[in-house]
């Protein structure tokens, strides 16, 4: 399929919305955050600032395209957990909506949960049958993604998309397979309308194995990337890291400069970086975080914030990925279009649309 245009929910800093841009995809971004809003705007990416809730698919009438990276906090292992702890009750929700129960019943009962943000992982199921019951123009495509622990609800979600006439696939895609620097997990959802079957894309590098040579594993698959293939540090290097170690310094875990770095999170200013005899070294700066997303190094990161707007990112690498085999089953980015994540170059300009705040965003040139 030939996609008009995407219209991404949660859409953050522009993982995805980078993604699209080097594919030649437009795409508009609605983002409540308003220093993932500056970054955005600094690279000339179409935005509105605001609440997804209070938007739908009549907003957006030339979008072909929904989606969606939905706040993660509440269902990360690294968080709190009301998302898990509330997984029956969203599974239900997805019930009632797929049964097209009272819209404002189910609002309100949304509202009684105990955080707020676990029920925005409903947003998009809400979106696609409201352009499929008010519009009657259902999305051609729909693609989510979200931490491994909220799969349930995308396979929820899914069996929903089918009785709708989507062909639909989903499961857990590890980023260092798709030539990301970095070992992460992420839950996705595609869904076409389609009668052919559609399917995740195929991993195209090896799985990061600790102690399992570089060089080792399948040869039809390409090695996986290190931090020192993209991140310009004249010596080697390790990474100490927090993540998962629940601030146990006994548990922090370590990653040389040639292996994939760690899962990239909010709080990746808090790696320390040192030479391999110790000696302390510059932790990354907000261009190192984004490579290791694979944004590109001259990404305008703007506002407040950045290191969490990094690290709640999809990254750009896997989102391009994820949106080709959404398109066309069995397809995978150019290498062009793969190569040109490497840099952004100077913002976009042309048109601008207004955003919830009454300010003017500018529309991205395809590229």
């Amino acid at each position: 399929m030939h996609p008009v245009k995407i219209v991404d929910l949660f859409a953050g800093p522009g993982g995805l919305d980078v993604a699209a841009q080097k594919l030649g995809i437009p795409a508009v971004g609605l983002e409540w955050d308003p220093n993932a809003c500056a970054t955005r705007r600094a690279a000339g990416l179409e935005t509105i600032e605001g609440d997804v809730r209070e938007w739908g698919p009549a907003h957006f009438p030339d979008a072909d395209v929904l989606a969606g990276g939905p706040p993660c906090q509440t269902y990360t292992v690294a968080g709190q957990g009301a998302g898990r702890k509330a997984l029956d009750d969203v599974l239900s929700f997805v019930q009632r909506m797929a049964a097209r129960e009272d819209r404002e019943a189910i609002k309100k009962d949304l509202a009684r949960l105990k955080d707020e943000r676990t029920g925005l992982v409903l947003e998009p199921l809400r979106w696609a049958l409201e352009a499929i019951d008010d519009l009657e123009r259902p999305y051609r495509a729909i693609v989510l993604e979200q931490v491994p622990a909220v799969l349930p609800v995308w396979e929820a979600v899914a069996k929903t998309l089918t009785v709708e006439g989507y062909s639909v696939d989903c499961g857990i895609l590890r980023t260092e397979q798709f030539g990301v620097p970095q070992t992460r997990k992420r839950a996705v959802l595609i869904a076409r309308r389609t009668p052919w079957a559609v399917e995740l894309p195929k991993p195209t590098h090896r799985p990061y194995r600790k102690g399992v040579p570089h060089e080792h594993g399948d040869s039809l698959l390409s090695p996986w990337v290190t931090m020192a293939d993209v991140l310009s540090r004249p010596s080697p290097f390790v990474v100490i890291s927090n993540y998962g170690t629940g601030g146990d310094p006994k548990a922090r875990g370590r990653r040389r400069s040639d292996e994939p770095s760690a899962t990239v999170t909010g709080k990746i200013s808090r790696n320390r970086v040192v030479a391999p005899d110790g000696t302390e070294l510059p932790r990354f700066d907000h261009s190192e975080a984004g490579r290791l997303q694979t944004f590109p190094i001259d990404y305008p990161w703007s506002g407040r914030d950045v290191a969490q707007q990094i690290g709640n990112a999809v990254p750009p690498r896997l989102a391009a990925h994820i949106l080709r085999a959404a398109f066309d089953t069995g397809s995978k980015p150019s290498e062009a279009a793969l190569s040109g994540l490497a840099v952004w170059g100077s913002p976009a300009t042309g048109d601008s649309v207004p955003s919830a705040r009454g300010e003017r965003t500018p529309v991205p040139v395809e590229g």
